[in-house]
């Protein structure tokens, strides 16, 4: 279903149509889909945490860009510690760590964009 509304900044106005996509009939892509990131589902993500179970996924609680990573690979972390900065609706968000570990994976680089439950980094 399209939509059309008008929008007025200052004196213009402008005529947009918006049409309503739901997982049934489309998707939204990212810059980062268009780049062909690989994605991981959740059997994969089953494969990430091991035969252990101890490997920790931390994943984008919403979709936004990436403005700053606190960490590097090999770098002890404490439950709280912050690891990666999203900006999301003009507001920098702390993702944090989970739990206490050791970074052994970090899957976005700086000014990337991530959709929610995209893979940030990996703790063990």
């Amino acid at each position: 279903m399209i939509k059309l509304y008008k929008i007025r900044i200052g004196e213009k106005v402008y005529e947009v149509e918006v049409e309503e996509i739901t997982e049934k009939n489309g998707a939204i892509e990212t810059s980062a889909d268009s780049n062909n990131k690989q994605k991981i589902d959740k059997n994969e993500n089953r494969s990430l945490q091991g035969g252990t179970g101890r490997s920790q996924v931390v994943k984008a609680p919403m979709q936004g860009l990436v403005v700053d990573i606190k960490v590097k690979i090999g770098e002890k972390v404490k439950a709280g510690d912050e690891i990666v900065i999203l900006e999301a609706m003009k507001m920098e968000n702390p993702i944090v760590a989970p739990c206490d570990g050791v970074i052994d994976v970090i899957k976005v680089t700086k000014g990337d964009k991530v959709n929610t439950d995209d893979i940030l980094a990996v703790l063990s």
